[in-house]
């Protein structure tokens, strides 16, 4: 429980009427009878304005500087935020933190199945750290954190907040280019999550921006799953053991390289934390990761959702995986965002190796003809084409960034939002 009356990390007033809670939220519309609210400064407003809204949904109490029934009082909610969250991380005995530019929200997800571990829901945002470091204080079990950046600085602060004992890059390339600048400057910015940390690891592909940290992977890694399989029905591969105790046998339904590199993270860790491999094993096979991200949905012709976010490294790796599937394989891809100036030729690039992994390749939206040999301007125009193409038997990937790009002049144009594509072809399918 969240006890205002009990010591807190910073000075505050304490309304008599406050109430522990079990929950923090900085949004208030998640805010209720068991989650307290905490008014943040917003890129728009700030969170004062919904502290009435917040109490009226019965929020045991709302961090702020206002004067109102339930208020935790205090100068600067923000700071007070920050460091009740630097003071509770310190009751955690292991915590992880996994940047990278593609493939984080998949690590997390099988890192904490192999450790049997709490995790970050999906947003990756500082306040949305903060009340996680706090709501799972003290609750007995590691951590797992998504440390996502997209702009300079913003490791630094993230590192000084999570303070991870394990640090991990899934993965180097061009994302975030709008702020970031370049390849080289995210390989820098990301790569603090490895400095002075007890265990540092690197993905494979990002291997080469790290040469003095150890990788996962397969073949040729540091922390290597050994016979990797993969087929339609998912990925198979085996994990020694260490010591001569042989190898652990690794299932993962419906998954790819992509998640089988995952477990294999997991594996690592759980057995540099001493967790039995065999049972780290087990919970890897049940990982199910959020819509949106590589999900295999078989069916009269198998979907791939993968329509949450996309970045040049991510779409080639679903791309690898589409490949490797039988059937007629269909690449569904639309705009990449936060780019920079040399998006066009980022999305070409991407668009060329669709055209040899895929058999089809249908492009949406600005750059739809880099991205496929079929280009629409608009998802309505692209989904009755795509539906009157597919057939049973075929694969289709579907892969796009759906965010709000943000450049220091102005907010930029929204993702193409392809999920309404999978709904389409799920539907057409009679799901």
């Amino acid at each position: 429980m969240l006890d205002p009356f009990a010591a807190l990390p910073f000075a505050a007033a304490v309304h008599p009427e406050a109430r522990a809670a079990q929950r923090l939220t900085w949004d208030s519309r998640g805010a209720g009878p068991d989650t307290a609210f905490v008014a943040l400064p917003g890129e728009q407003m700030h969170g004062n304005r919904f502290v009435e809204q917040a109490l009226a949904a019965g929020a045991p109490f709302v961090l702020t500087d206002l004067e109102v029934p339930r208020a935790v009082r205090v100068p600067d909610a923000q700071a007070a935020l920050l460091a009740w969250a630097r003071h509770e991380r310190a009751s955690n005995a292991l915590v992880v933190g996994i940047t990278g530019s593609a493939g984080k929200t998949t690590a997390k997800s099988y890192v904490a199945a192999a450790l049997d571990a709490l995790y970050m829901p999906v947003y990756n945002t500082i306040p949305a750290i903060a009340c996680f470091l706090i709501e799972a204080s003290g609750l007995g079990r590691p951590l797992v954190v998504e440390m996502g950046i997209d702009r300079p600085g913003e490791m630094a602060e993230l590192m000084a907040l999570v303070n991870p004992n394990v640090g991990v890059v899934t993965s180097i390339g061009p994302a975030h280019l709008e702020q970031l600048g370049s390849v080289e400057r995210i390989a820098s910015e990301k790569g603090l999550i490895l400095q002075g940390r007890e265990l540092a690891l690197v993905g494979q592909q990002a291997a080469a921006w790290y040469p003095d940290a150890p990788s996962y992977g397969f073949a040729g890694a540091h922390w290597a799953g050994e016979a990797l399989t993969l087929t339609p029905e998912g990925a198979s591969f085996r994990y020694p053991q260490g010591g001569g105790s042989g190898s652990v046998e690794v299932h993962l339904p419906l998954a790819a390289r992509v998640q089988a590199e995952a477990a294999v993270l997991g594996l690592a860790l759980a057995g540099w934390a001493g967790v039995p491999l065999q049972e780290a094993a087990r919970r890897l096979a049940g990982v199910s990761v959020p819509g949106g991200r590589y999900r295999v949905l078989p069916g009269r012709f198998t979907v791939i959702d993968d329509a949450y976010n996309a970045s040049p490294v991510a779409v080639k790796a679903a791309l690898d995986a589409l490949h490797a599937l039988p059937g007629r394989r269909i690449s569904v891809l639309g705009r990449m965002l936060e780019l920079g100036p040399t998006e066009r030729e980022l999305h070409a690039e991407v668009g060329a190796y669709a055209r040899q992994r895929a058999d089809l390749t249908f492009g949406v939206g600005e750059f739809a003809a880099e991205l496929g040999e079929r280009a629409y301007r608009s998802v309505p125009e692209l989904t009755e084409a795509l539906l009157g193409t597919v057939q049973d038997g075929d694969t289709v990937l579907v892969k796009a960034s759906r965010g709000i790009s943000w450049t220091p002049e102005r907010r930029a144009a929204q993702g193409v939002g392809l999920d309404t594509v999978v709904e389409a072809l799920l539907g057409y399918r009679g799901d």
